[in-house]
């Protein structure tokens, strides 16, 4: 049997390999990201704005540079290639990480690597969206996260072993780190095959006018809300940053982004096959409501156990929302328009997190960190009475 053929009760062979590269590209940045807001500010002297606007427009570049690699995805009607590209790109930053002794080379790093990602993630998203038969959709996009999320969170747990076992040194952890980025471009190499598209298939620019009016209003109201998302959930660097605030060693901080991923690993398959079944505008009100929650728990103070929750459930308002978000993306866009839909879409988000967290590393900087948690819980509750007020669900759901 053909392994990307679908049956009624499998997903294509496909989405699994799919889901065990974004698992190793995920140890290889998540060992560098979790210690990142560490390195910069305890050793290279960075303040937490700098290391807001640094983690905002790392991810606000990799959510812009989605709007191109999706328009070419569809323009050329392939996804594969510019998928390798992406990950080959953000394997081969990493030495450059072990090698900054400045903010100047980090920022650069950290643009490079996340332009890899951008590049790679809406037509890995489109090519998942191809795979998946439409009603497994919710699944396929679910278990590609939460495999996605076992690697963010092993990542970090493997961070924290090294930095024991090797006294606090994040040179040779960010060497380290180079390891499994390469073998994730290896994977995706040789373990994916596109699925076959009719060969008198025209193709047109998928940004020309008469293309773009067919991204529906459906569609657009799914742009706004993801946008919305992404304001009130700033960079996760924040996190780091809290658990530091706690007392816990050095080289145990990093443990809340391992608690956080598990949390979302572990959520995001069960709650995309939810979606599947269940009204989409009713499990975002819910993811906000978690999110809220984590916010005002984050505020209230820094001992341990009080972040671990408020990081726990963080990692629950992911698991509701990301794949939900994505699988709301394919349902409402056409099959030739959806690595431009996936673009756009992650367009308006990078706008909202460079922002978002911009504006949080100030509030903690002039406020105080409970103010960041505080305003994040604000934005939530603005999000959710606008989600609940638009009483017509999109799409039938």
């Amino acid at each position: 049997m053909n392994p990307h053929t679908p049956t009624k009760k499998r997903l294509p062979a496909a989405i699994w390999v799919l889901g065990f590269v974004s698992l190793l590209m995920d140890i290889s940045s998540e060992m560098i990201h979790s210690l990142l807001p560490l390195f910069m500010v305890g050793t290279l002297g960075a303040s937490a704005l700098v290391v807001g606007i640094i983690e905002g427009l790392a991810e606000a570049t990799a959510l812009i540079v989605k709007v191109f690699s999706g328009v070419l995805s569809d323009w050329w009607g392939r996804r594969k290639g510019l998928a390798v590209f992406g990950y080959a790109l953000g394997a081969l930053t990493k030495p450059l990480f072990a090698l900054a002794s400045g903010i100047g080379l980090v920022l650069t790093a950290r643009l490079l690597d996340r332009v890899g990602k951008g590049v790679r993630g809406a037509p890995r998203d489109a090519l998942v969206a191809d795979l998946a038969p439409p009603e497994m959709r919710g699944a396929a996009f679910g278990l590609r996260q939460s495999l996605d999320t076992v690697g963010a969170f092993l990542g970090p747990l493997l961070a924290v072993g090294l930095m024991l076992l090797w006294n606090d040194d994040f040179r040779a952890v960010f060497w380290v780190a180079v390891v499994p980025g390469l073998l994730a471009v290896a994977l995706l190499m040789v373990g994916v095959r596109e699925p076959e598209r009719p060969s008198n298939e025209q193709r047109s620019n998928p940004i020309r006018r008469e293309n773009l009016r067919r991204l529906s209003g459906a569609y657009w109201w799914v742009v706004g809300v993801g946008a919305v998302f992404t304001l009130a959930r700033f960079s996760e660097a924040f996190l780091v940053l809290r658990a530091e605030q706690s007392g816990v060693p050095l080289a145990l901080v990093p443990l809340v982004m391992v608690a956080m991923n598990l949390v979302y690993s572990a959520s995001a398959y069960p709650f995309g096959k939810l979606a599947d079944r269940m009204s989409h505008r009713t499990l975002l009100a819910l993811g906000l409501v978690v999110l809220i929650a984590a916010d005002l728990v984050l505020a209230s103070n820094t001992h341990w156990a009080t972040v671990l929750a408020g990081v726990a459930l963080w990692g629950v308002h992911m698991g509701m929302t990301q794949g939900l978000l994505a699988t709301m993306v394919a349902d409402t866009a056409p099959a030739d328009l959806r690595g431009t839909a996936f673009g756009f879409f992650n367009l308006l988000s990078g706008v909202a997190m460079l922002l978002a967290s911009a504006v949080a590393g100030l509030l903690w900087d002039q406020l105080g960190a409970a103010s960041t948690f505080y305003s994040g819980a604000l934005l939530s509750g603005v999000a959710l009475l606008g989600l609940l007020w638009r009483r017509r669900e999109f799409s039938g759901r």
